[in-house]
């Protein structure tokens, strides 16, 4: 018979431990920790590890058999099959498609359209698998079929039935190879995976499943735990493919133990701003694949919609200069991005100048503001400094280093930069700008938007065939000199 041990966790980080405390070691937070039923079981295992019956040779022996371990050579060097799910930015941050069996978690910010794309994703993948379950723990079949009307998601095959929706238009819904089942018990989820064998089952969401073995209340630390275990090993063994939504916390982090994430092989995040229409798809962990990769969506009426060009959205009108401004080019995993920034540098008027920044890290400014003052000689420990990028992209790659620093300067002068520049290059403290990766892909994708210039670090070897004019230098001030023009080209430039 089964023992039963009472442990404490932790809401908010999973730590445990022996007994309650007000305030959790690991992440400093008050009132997370909750007392939770472990059962023990009276098995040989123990933390001293296997308790086998004869201890007393200790010899190694030569006729030792493997039971169940198999050679390296024994593996075949067969590459994971994938499938496509429909939508190119999806399969980009997946590694080039969904591979069979493996279990992918996708958290974001409510309302943020997880289960737009979901369900997107699901029609896309009933067109060509014959088995799709959809499970909806938060939302009835109705509704769920009442939004796939809304977001009209329609199907090739002749077969599909039509249904009218709100707007006096018909959606051809695919119900024959898509299954909708409302349930929160998990043990009635897992029969309905056995029974169906689905090729993709979407499970939305995680949190809000009920393991009733368990005391705690959905969303726990142990429900979440247990419940990911339970249909990771069903997929498994099954060769399912799940798709899990999670919650976030306020901090942004994915609600629910870290052990979560270490049991599914592929993490998403879906970002976006929620005054902007764009959504940021990234990947920060990834069993088959790399990981920081971005796909970037546009919600619309009809749902979700891949953009194709992505620097298109994070570029500025390019037509009208405006003083503090430069390009960069970002790279998010194998995906260059390229991106304006915009600084402004004012006169303050408080006791300390104010350093704000949207998309940039905030540290990295202090330190290039830093850099400018001690290396370049420019005056900006008394000013406001304010920095941005277009678009509302998070920039926080080294790479942007030099471009922030122009966009500083040229507010501070009061200059335009050329808007077919770019600059790529990461300063450091000593004034000297560093090399970075990737080089020659940054710039081909900017040679393909129609930029003519890129000022790059000394030392960086390219291809003659790069379509762009390179200009080397290793200082910060040399950058300034060749990005931001005098008053004296100015004048000039203006009469002719």
């Amino acid at each position: 018979m089964a023992k039963s041990k009472q442990i404490y966790i932790c809401s908010n980080c999973g730590a445990e431990y022996s007994q309650w405390f007000g305030l959790c070691k690991e992440c400093n937070e008050f009132g997370t920790i909750s007392e939770e039923p472990v059962e023990l079981s009276n098995g040989g295992f123990s933390r001293g590890g296997w308790q086998s019956g004869n201890n007393t040779n200790n010899k190694i022996n030569s006729l030792a058999k493997p039971r169940v371990s198999v050679k390296f050579t024994d593996i075949n060097n067969d590459e994971q099959a994938r499938f496509p799910s429909g939508y190119k930015e999806l399969d980009r941050v997946l590694g080039g498609g969904i591979v069979p069996g493996s279990l992918v978690l996708i958290g974001g910010d409510p309302g943020i359209g997880k289960s737009t794309l979901l369900l997107q994703v699901a029609n896309q993948l009933s067109i060509r698998l014959p088995r799709i379950l959809y499970v909806s723990a938060e939302e009835s079949g109705q509704q769920v079929k009442l939004r796939a009307s809304r977001l009209e998601v329609e199907g090739t095959n002749k077969d599909f039935p039509e249904t009218e929706n709100g707007n006096g238009k018909k959606a051809s819904i695919p119900d024959n190879s898509l299954y909708v089942m409302p349930e929160t018990d998990l043990e009635e989820i897992l029969r309905e995976l056995e029974s169906l064998k689905p090729q993709v089952a979407i499970i939305d969401s995680i949190q809000t499943l009920h393991f009733a073995a368990l005391t705690s209340a959905p969303g726990s630390v142990a429900q979440v735990r247990e419940c990911t275990s339970a249909l990771m090993q069903v997929g498994k063994r099954e060769n399912i493919t799940l798709l899990i939504v999670g919650h976030v916390t306020k901090e942004g982090a994915i609600a629910g133990p870290r052990v979560l994430e270490h049991l599914v092989d592929t993490v998403l995040y879906f970002e976006g701003d929620r005054y902007a229409s764009h959504r940021l798809l990234r990947s920060v962990k990834n069993r088959f694949g790399a990981t920081h990769e971005i796909g970037i969506f546009e919600m619309a009426d009809k749902g979700l919609v891949e953009v194709d060009n992505p620097s298109e959205l994070f570029l500025g009108n390019r037509d009208e200069l405006a003083p503090g401004t430069s390009t960069v080019v970002a790279c998010e995993g194998t995906r260059p991005i390229v991106v304006e920034l915009q600084a402004l540098v004012s006169p303050t008027s408080y006791t300390s100048p104010r350093r704000s920044t949207t998309g940039v890290d905030h540290n990295r400014l202090q330190q290039i503001l830093a850099v400018l003052e001690k290396r370049v000689g420019i005056p900006l420990s008394k000013l406001d400094a304010y920095m941005a990028s277009a678009g509302g992209l998070t920039v926080t790659e080294p790479a942007a280093d030099l471009g922030i620093a122009i966009a500083l300067v040229a507010s501070f002068r009061d200059r335009t930069v050329d808007p077919r520049t770019v600059l790529i290059g990461e300063v450091g403290l000593g004034g000297q700008v560093r090399l970075v990766s990737q080089m020659e892909l940054r710039l081909k994708e900017a040679a393909k938007l129609g930029f003519k210039r890129a000022i790059v670090p000394k030392g960086q070897s390219l291809p003659e065939d790069i379509g762009l004019e390179i200009i080397y230098i290793s200082k910060v001030i040399d950058a300034i000199i060749a990005a931001i023009p005098s008053e004296r080209n100015i004048k000039t430039d203006v009469d002719e």
